[in-house]
């Protein structure tokens, strides 16, 4: 995998549209303020298919976006709170299993939304196929991607003002990675062959 073209990728594509992702990050962020961050799970997959349209089609992600995915909050919203209850319990053992359990977590649902908003995926079979694309061999380059990802989110962390350029940056990033998993994998899918000519019609 070609980590400095992913890379190179988002940092393009948030330049492009710098204005529209700033905006669309600081709305996003004052929605999951107000909401008590009910509304994180479904406006996060709506912030990604709203990238995921500017990398296919050149379109400025728009403020609406955030709510196009309206239909996928009671599953997202079940998962988001399943999952942040089990990351707790990890880390009311000890902090390594908490760490640990939010590490496999991003490991394996890190494509789970896109899958969901752009492939109208179920929850479930979105989950499976996100495993499926993260331990995609070799896994090393998903183990990669995932810490380029979580240091890209980490530095916008660190700094207030940040963050509405590093959040949309690490989805750009992790989108690029998605199409080539999803091209990959259909091209991967094999023609279908050609029907057997009969030996007596090759020889007319």
């Amino acid at each position: 995998m070609d980590f400095k073209k992913h890379l190179e990728n988002a940092w393009n594509n948030t330049l492009q549209f710098i204005v529209p992702v700033i905006l669309l990050t600081l709305v996003q962020l004052v929605v999951i303020t107000f909401s008590l961050g009910i509304l994180a799970p479904v406006t996060t997959a709506g912030y990604m298919q709203s990238l995921l349209l500017a990398i296919r089609e050149g379109r400025a992600p728009q403020i609406g976006d955030l709510f196009s995915e309206m239909r996928l909050f009671l599953p997202l919203f079940i998962f988001g709170f399943l999952a942040f209850l089990i990351t707790i319990l990890g880390f009311a053992m000890l902090i390594l299993p908490g760490i640990a359990i939010a590490g496999f977590l991003v490991f394996a649902t890190i494509y789970m939304m896109p899958l969901m908003s752009d492939k109208k995926m179920g929850l479930i079979d979105a989950l499976k196929e996100s495993w499926s694309m993260a331990t995609k061999s070799p896994v090393s380059n998903q183990l990669i991607v995932m810490i380029l990802y979580m240091v890209i989110v980490a530095l916008g962390g660190s700094i207030a003002v940040a963050v509405l350029v590093t959040q949309p940056l690490a989805t750009f990033f992790i989108l690029s990675v998605y199409e080539e998993r999803l091209n990959g994998e259909q091209s991967a899918t094999p023609p279908p062959t050609p029907p057997k000519i009969e030996q007596e019609e090759r020889d007319a």
